[in-house]
């Protein structure tokens, strides 16, 4: 039987795989994860020891991965980037790593498999249950109330729900 990798250790190896160290130190209080680059030292992200689950630091860590490709600048430290701008950037990232965690697909799989809670969707596709509702809050942000996919499935986001069309 093939081993699997999980989605950390998938995570783990993009990081190493595109030069990032990450190390496991202490973060202000509200900071689960950060992520440093500049002209003179290599890419970095840092998580927080208050992260204690595997799937807690993936979703974490592919955060971090989203401003390591969607970012521009040291966000955090630098006093003169406009609040908004902060904020999108944080914005850009969660959709960066929501898409990198879950894909419609995966939502499609998980029902499939038998799933039919928040709690259960979670624990299969490896990840939080925070997590899994931002999904399907940015995914209603994006797509309303639901999106229909290859005319079989109707993947609702508000309230979180999955129905099948018989064919």
């Amino acid at each position: 039987m093939k081993y699997k990798l999980t989605k950390l250790e998938k995570l783990y190896a993009e990081s190493y795989n595109n030069g990032i160290f990450i190390t496991h130190n202490k973060l202000p209080e509200n900071m689960r994860g950060f992520y440093y680059a500049d002209n003179s030292t290599e890419p970095v992200i840092t998580i927080s020891p208050k992260v204690k689950t595997y799937k807690e630091e993936a979703c974490v860590l592919a955060e971090e991965l989203g401003h390591y490709y969607t970012s521009n600048g040291d966000i955090l430290v630098n006093p003169y980037i406009n609040p908004l701008v902060k904020r999108k950037q944080e914005e850009i990232a969660k959709r960066w790593a929501i898409k990198k965690l879950i894909t419609f697909n995966d939502l499609i799989k998980a029902y499939e498999y038998g799933v039919r809670n928040l709690a259960e969707m979670a624990e299969y596709l490896d990840v939080t249950e925070k997590f899994l509702k931002m999904t399907f809050d940015v995914y209603y942000k994006k797509y309303g109330k639901y999106k229909i996919i290859d005319e079989q499935y109707t993947i609702f986001f508000d309230p979180p729900g999955i129905l099948k069309k018989n064919i």
